[in-house]
């Protein structure tokens, strides 16, 4: 039976990403928020302890996240963009965009932001208290072991599901990755970080634009042909499935040549049938768990095929 049940989530998990229709349904979950709230540079300075390095979460793309606390007790996430980067502004203010417009149980709640005019550009975000799956993964909390095989599936299932919910309301992340993938304390998922994301109407096939995103997990079509389309956020989900499966990162300059993008590895031990992709620490000490484990395998080996077309 638990066989079974394992088998079906893998074909829900590949049918959810390919599937328009399957997108689409989620559209019902659709709620436009109002908008955001806006808090003052010294509301979030207070409650950040002056942005003290100690209340540090950790560093991003755009700007450096800090744990804190608000007047009403709320304990919270503030992004402080960078202020040498010169696209803070169009970031900043399509990011509170964005997320204005989404209601989703594994996407990150706004809470607000400062103005425009304030001394520096602050997003205020929900707390998710147990790190990234790249920390669990492959970074600092990689020896705590939480993430068992059903864990990852979890995880996978509900970032596919947040995905879904994007596209269905006409939105491509741009940026998925381990890294921007939240946890709470019982491991459930909360997708994050949209200052690279992008409105993409039902109607086009594509939005021509240069490619941004983090090297090894970019779609190698929307890289050579600068079209952004729906499967370049497919494409990256592949390779996170690949690292929840493997535990490597998605990059690894220490990896020999063919080796270095996770993709490529993939992709060529896969096909070749070779089991030692599969993470040792997750438990699959019988021929049947490798088995489902390699099943999980094509699944992130189709979603990359996917992802190429």
């Amino acid at each position: 039976l638990a066989q079974a049940q394992e088998e079906k989530q893998t074909r829900d998990l590949k049918d959810l990403m390919r599937s328009s229709s399957s997108m689409q349904s989620y559209s019902k979950y659709l709620e436009l928020g109002g908008s955001p709230h806006i808090f003052t540079y010294e509301e979030l300075e207070e409650a950040t302890a002056g942005f003290s390095a100690t209340r540090e979460l950790g560093d991003g793309g755009f700007g450096t996240v800090y744990k804190g606390k608000l007047r009403d007790g709320r304990v919270v996430a503030v992004k402080r963009l960078y202020k040498n980067n010169y696209r803070r502004v169009e970031q900043f203010l399509n990011e509170v965009d964005i997320l204005s417009r989404l209601l989703h149980q594994n996407i990150v709640t706004l809470y607000g932001c400062t103005s425009r005019s304030s001394r520096d550009l602050l997003v205020v975000y929900e707390y998710i208290p147990n790190g990234t799956v790249a920390d669990h993964l492959h970074g600092p909390r990689a020896g705590e072991r939480g993430l068992t095989w059903p864990v990852r599936m979890t995880i996978a299932i509900e970032t596919a599901e947040a995905l879904a919910y994007l596209h269905a309301v006409e939105i491509i992340h741009r940026d998925v990755k381990t890294k921007n993938i939240l946890l709470d304390n019982n491991f459930h998922v909360k997708v994050a970080d949209f200052g690279l994301s992008r409105l993409f109407p039902f109607e086009v096939t594509h939005v021509s634009t240069v490619p941004q995103g983090t090297p090894g997990y970019v779609d190698p079509v929307y890289h050579q042909c600068y079209k952004l389309t729906d499967k370049s956020d497919v494409y990256s989900f592949g390779v996170v499935l690949i690292e929840l499966i493997s535990s490597k990162p998605a990059v690894d300059m220490s990896r020999s040549h063919s080796d270095i993008n996770l993709a490529n590895m993939a992709l060529n031990r896969i096909q070749n049938h070779e089991v030692e992709l599969v993470d040792p620490e997750i438990g699959c000490e019988t021929d049947s768990e490798t088995k489902r484990m390699l099943s999980g395998g094509r699944a992130g080996l189709s979603v990359l095929a996917d992802g190429h077309r």
